[in-house]
């Protein structure tokens, strides 16, 4: 389609026009136009001293009159009338994009479309100074420089340069993230500082942003689902970091993706959110990436000038299928569990070391329940108990390896969402008598749902509790611990853990079995409330490598 001027109705229906305040917001239009123009590959320049930026792709390119046009206000290629803007499928669509960019620098493009000469313009605040043919590959080269040359103050209050740049990285991270099929360099003073080549895979391509994940931490998902009220299909994608193998210690690295475009929607993040809690550690926040491409009719990009927020139609909807994917996404499955990479984990085995944990005592028979009802329906993977370690660690093996199961934390795991599930608040006929209690610990325990008297100076009566601690002996001190805990959240984990079995009570086989039997069924199997990990695998193909069962058989047995 050639370029044209959109209409004057066309115009009054579309949100303010883009503000370029800075160089990441000049590298944002033109990579989304690089996108736009169908480019696999887009290489971003950087001159960090003069102002001026180049971006060239191997799109599409244009026309001589669509060079012309280009930098003209509200002209694009991409709609042609209000009918249009419910079915956008572009990133670019307003056509103001260039046209800002052309006020506020000299502009040098150059694009040349298949079959046909290219041409070089170059224009002064909107204004063509020449235009002329120029030899080119098939594609577009636009050059921006002298930017804000005729606005300093704007160029006094950007920020400096590193800034800048650390911003235009993760621009470049999340259009990467949500075009996995396109290659990017990012050039600073010709110096090569960022190079991404996703070969169409989201988990090859994180590692190469974040140096710290490895291809093995990381679990990748694409799911359809009929789209609400349409008759069309949408594609979630997802691509997530296991809670018990990576984190990340800031709230940098939970993105959303709509239709090719990173935003910010509070409604799914609170989905997220929803779905790791209590599987992370204290302080450390998900690493995961969430892709929706839907009917561009579920979307209005016009929340927002950037286009940086959206309004989702049927948003309780898509909050649910989140949920549900990551739920299934963290359950113990052949298909969630990689063999073919090699566990790094298990290299840093002997290097880690952690306090011995103490727990209480209690009657063990109560705490241990069968189920195995419905494991098999689930697809669960198949663990047989075979041994207990040190009073510790459940031993259970499967079809590609062994693993080993810290007791205690899986059975805290079952019991904190059996709480969730499950809480009850029951009456007892001889009251626990508390003393010296402070009036928030009063607070916290009449928050909890439980009856509370005062019995005389200092002493309290306690005539309800949680039905978990009705059998215990320690519910006095369990009772104290709640005071101090707070919100009923933190009680429950506070009870969990206190239930659980304790580390170094010997178990039998039928005991481990029943525990890894249920705690294969929880929501977040990975990790205990408090997010520490409940199992290191040790696949075969792990053993394999360490014992050497790949070498050839007459070397490994000195035969020449």
């Amino acid at each position: 389609m050639t370029i044209k001027k959109l209409p004057e109705n066309v115009i009054k229906l579309i949100a303010a026009g883009e503000v370029i305040d800075s160089l990441t917001a000049v590298v944002r239009e033109l990579a989304e136009n690089s996108l736009d123009a169908k480019a696999s590959r887009i290489v971003i320049s950087l001159y960090s001293q003069s102002w001026s930026l180049q971006v060239a792709d191997n799109g599409e390119g244009m026309e001589e009159n669509d060079l012309v046009m280009a930098i003209q206000p509200h002209t694009t290629s991409k709609i042609n009338s209000t009918d249009d803007l419910s079915k956008i499928q572009t990133l670019g669509f307003r056509g103001e994009g260039l046209h800002s960019i052309a006020q506020l620098a000299d502009l040098n493009i150059t694009s040349r479309v298949k079959d046909s000469c290219g041409w070089e313009m170059i224009t002064h605040q909107t204004q063509v100074i020449k235009c002329y043919p120029k030899a080119i590959a098939v594609g577009t080269i636009i050059h921006v420089s002298n930017l804000f040359a005729n606005i300093p103050l704007r160029r006094q209050v950007n920020p400096c340069f590193k800034k800048q740049l650390k911003s235009i990285q993760i621009l470049i991270s999340n259009l990467a993230l949500c075009h996995p099929q396109v290659s990017w360099q990012l050039l600073v003073d010709s110096h090569l500082i960022l190079n991404i080549s996703g070969d169409n895979s989201l988990q090859k391509i994180l590692p190469q942003l974040l140096k710290t994940v490895k291809y093995s931490d990381l679990e990748e998902r694409e799911i359809k689902v009929n789209t609400p009220n349409e008759n069309n299909i949408s594609i979630l994608h997802f691509i997530i970091g296991l809670p018990d193998r990576i984190s990340r210690p800031r709230n940098d690295w939970m993105r959303i993706g709509i239709n090719g475009r990173v935003v910010k929607c509070q409604e799914l993040e609170s989905a997220i959110y929803s779905s790791f809690h209590r599987t992370l550690e204290r302080d450390r926040y998900p690493l995961i990436f969430l892709h929706l491409q839907t009917s561009p009719r579920q979307i209005d990009w016009n929340r927002h000038p950037a286009k940086a927020e959206i309004y989702l139609d049927n948003l309780e909807f898509w909050q649910e299928i989140i949920k549900e994917n990551i739920e299934q996404i963290f359950r113990l499955t052949d298909n969630n569990l990689s063999t073919q990479v090699e566990n790094k984990r298990v290299e840093k085995i002997f290097k880690v070391a952690e306090n011995k944990a103490v727990y209480n005592v209690g009657n063990i028979s109560s705490k241990i329940e069968e189920n195995n009802d419905g494991v098999e329906k689930l697809g669960l993977i198949d663990l047989k108990v075979i041994a207990q370690s040190r009073n510790t660690y459940i031993i259970a093996e499967h079809s590609q390896g062994i693993w080993l199961i810290e007791q205690h934390i899986a059975h805290e795991r079952i019991l904190y969402e059996k709480l969730k599930n499950q809480w009850q608040i029951v009456t007892i006929e001889t009251p626990i008598i508390l003393n010296k209690l402070l009036p928030k610990q009063v607070e916290n325990l009449i928050n909890l749902s439980l009856e509370i008297d005062s019995f005389g100076e200092d002493l309290w009566a306690i005539r309800s509790i949680p039905e978990t601690l009705l059998q215990r002996e320690d519910s006095l001190d369990a009772l104290m611990e709640l005071s101090w805990g707070g919100d009923l959240d933190s009680a429950q984990v506070a009870i969990a853990c206190r239930s659980a079995i304790r580390n170094g009570t010997k178990l039998t086989i039928k005991e481990m079995q029943n525990i890894v039997n249920e705690w294969k069924i929880t929501k977040n199997p990975h990790t205990c409330p408090h997010g520490r990990p409940i199992y290191l695998s040790l696949e075969e193909s792990s053993l394999y490598r360490f014992f050497r069962r790949h070498w050839v058989l007459g070397k490994s047995h000195g035969i020449n």
